[in-house]
């Protein structure tokens, strides 16, 4: 596909499954999640019934760890009709602080995009997710060297990045955004008039899947991020 980024003069990145390892990290929690609760559910049934839980508890705990550990409490408690154990309440709440504490896992060639592109660019990172886990991973992480600005949002919306690009003074017809997400990190760049990059993630979770034809947008999609280089 060709694109013109001649007038890019800032790069917004994603955080999570975009610069490091995180989905993963998630479906190994749902999996150790499921087996606690085998004698109450099937694998799938519990599945399901976490996600609805996740979706319900989103406007309350918002995107992030914490969210998704109360999420699994209040499953657990739902799948048992409240007979679950407090020692697998233990478990579970162990499960949430061990991904909180989890080594930040940086993805192939981020520190190589990155010491190319911010000589030329101003680079900021735009994620969202619990405020303090993020700012605890973007500093594990040891890139904040690299982004004149890092902003959590607690939503990734068409507002969301109107607002902040007016705040910032950057124009939308000199940004780019990439990221794993086509529904946060495309589609609301797409409508507001900026131009955004998608990088597919090999675990999506299923409340960023989005249904659309291709054809009927205008991006770049790339197979890593090293691939972002050829066009900037």
């Amino acid at each position: 596909m060709e694109v013109d980024y001649s007038n890019v003069k800032v790069i917004g990145f994603d955080a999570d499954d975009t610069l490091w390892v995180n989905e993963t990290y998630f479906r190994n929690a749902e999996e150790q999640f499921a087996s606690l609760l085998e004698g109450f559910e099937t694998k799938n049934k519990i599945d399901q019934e976490l996600f609805k839980m996740e979706i319900k508890n989103l406007e309350t705990y918002g995107y992030g760890v914490k969210g998704f550990m109360l999420s699994m409490v209040e499953s657990a408690l739902e799948l048992s009709n409240n007979t679950v154990s407090q020692a697998t309440i233990s478990k579970i709440l162990k499960i949430g602080k061990e991904m909180i504490m989890h080594p930040v896992e940086l993805l192939e060639g981020v520190i190589e995009v990155l010491d190319k592109l911010q000589d030329n660019y101003r680079l900021i990172i735009l994620t969202k997710g619990d405020l303090l886990d993020q700012e605890r991973k973007i500093e594990r992480s040891g890139l904040t060297k690299y982004f004149h600005h890092i902003e959590v949002l607690s939503e990734k919306k068409e507002e969301n990045y109107l607002n902040l690009l007016e705040h910032l003074e950057i124009d939308v017809n000199e940004f780019l955004m990439i990221g794993n997400s086509l529904k946060s990190d495309v589609l609301p760049l797409l409508t507001i008039g900026a131009q955004a990059v998608h990088i597919p993630f090999h675990t999506t979770w299923q409340h960023e899947e989005v249904n659309i034809k291709e054809d009927d947008f205008k991006y770049l999609k790339i197979n890593r991020l090293t691939d972002i280089l050829n066009y900037l």
